[in-house]
């Protein structure tokens, strides 16, 4: 069950929202003057954690599809077969062949450079166990290890719902952030696409929500907002 304040939640969006479109807004008691960005901002849902030692606690890993997909401008490249690189091309999305991976021949600055250059990768479920010897642990170190691509998956809606798929992995510091929205997106389906990313966050710990410290949201380049005390 969700221990977030609905009506604290509502208000949070409202004012990022408003900020986001460059109107004024009341922040911590004084008038703040937003600003419209050329972009579109991401959302992000800040995590500070308490009662958990890092060190000595299970480190725990989880992902969870949201309703809604997150980041418009998230990016896609597809390792792939003949077959699934010849779909990436008819609807406009990067691709790669082994052939084409064989050519970072293991050059560590390379495949840095190339795990950094996307933000989700697809692998043809025949190629994926060939990814790490051909690229060795770029691709893993990064967080960024391809997700499978079968022969029958509709390869236009593998590639949507990888872009909505947020994953919460707990590393050696207590605090935590993603992207859970954007602001192009109504209130209420930033609403909906934070509480089931909370919800699924407090799953993920030993103690749920006795585990959950604070909680903010923020824009891009906006002032953050408390909605967990």
């Amino acid at each position: 069950m969700s221990k977030l304040n609905a009506d604290l939640l509502t208000t949070s969006i409202d004012s990022l929202l408003t900020y986001s479109k460059g109107e004024s807004i009341q922040y911590k008691g004084s008038e703040l003057k937003g600003k419209l960005r050329k972009f579109t901002e991401s959302i992000e849902l800040q995590v500070t954690l308490k009662n958990y030692d890092p060190l000595r606690d299970k480190r725990f890993s989880g992902t969870f599809r949201l309703p809604v997909i997150p980041r418009t401008n998230s990016s896609v490249c597809i390792l792939g077969n003949q077959k699934h690189c010849e779909k990436a091309e008819q609807i406009g999305v990067d691709k790669m062949n082994v052939e084409d991976l064989k050519k970072f021949n293991k050059n560590k600055k390379l495949i840095k450079k190339f795990a950094k250059k996307y933000d989700n990768f697809l692998a043809s479920a025949s190629l994926i166990k060939q990814i790490p010897r051909i690229l060795g642990p770029g691709l893993t170190k990064a967080g960024k290890f391809p997700a499978v691509l079968d022969d029958n998956d509709n390869v236009q809606d593998k590639i949507d719902s990888t872009k909505a798929t947020i994953k919460f992995q707990m590393k050696k510091v207590m605090c935590m952030s993603l992207a859970v929205a954007n602001v192009s997106l109504s209130a209420a389906e930033i609403a909906l696409n934070i509480q089931l990313a909370v919800n699924f966050l407090v799953s993920l710990l030993k103690k749920n929500w006795q585990n959950i410290k604070v909680l903010y949201i923020k824009s891009s380049m906006g002032p953050p907002f408390q909605i967990y005390y």
